[in-house]
């Protein structure tokens, strides 16, 4: 009899945990729907000033895979996530992955400033517009594109990611 009982719950929760995994799998899905799709078709351009004030070229990352970060810096999801940004550039190589980090929906520069010394940000930042959110589909923060060597869309993801995540996604270029 305890064995029954022991079998019951633990297939209980199995059943629970793959039914958590499910529907965190649809709701990711229909939150990625507008993103560009993630079907190895080319990146579109990515050409801006960067916070520093040197002109940024995606193109010139060509031949190196790249995690593309887009954020508000008002975006309290984006502040818990950035950490996790800093933390990956330290698990992989400059050589082996870029990762680029977009502002969007912002007013002064100040406030990217802000956000960058805040989070301590170790990867280039780049003063989004209007037009690359436009091109990009970004329509919430953070969205995330993650680009092969050759800049085709491999993954796309659209809000919290753990570091471990990030990891995956990023591993998924090489």
């Amino acid at each position: 009899m305890m064995l029954r009982a022991t079998r019951h719950k633990y297939s209980s929760v199995v059943f629970q945990a793959v039914l958590f995994m499910a529907a965190f799998m649809a709701i990711s899905a229909y939150q990625a729907r507008n993103l560009l799709a993630a079907d190895h078709e080319m990146a579109p351009p990515l050409r801006a000033a960067t916070l520093r004030g040197d002109d940024f070229d995606l193109s010139e990352f060509r031949g190196t895979p790249v995690l593309i970060y887009f954020f508000a810096p008002w975006c309290a999801v984006c502040s818990a996530s950035a950490d996790n940004i800093v933390r990956l550039r330290r698990l992989r190589s400059e050589e082996r992955l870029a990762i680029i980090v977009v502002a969007l929906d912002w007013q002064q520069r100040d406030q990217i400033l802000e956000y960058a010394n805040k989070h301590d940000l170790n990867v280039p930042v780049v003063m989004g517009t209007g037009e690359i959110a436009r091109d990009w589909k970004v329509h919430g923060f953070p969205t995330y594109y993650v680009l092969d060597s050759e800049h085709r869309v491999i993954r796309r993801d659209f809000g919290y990611s753990t570091q471990l995540g990030l990891l995956w996604r990023s591993w998924l270029a090489d």
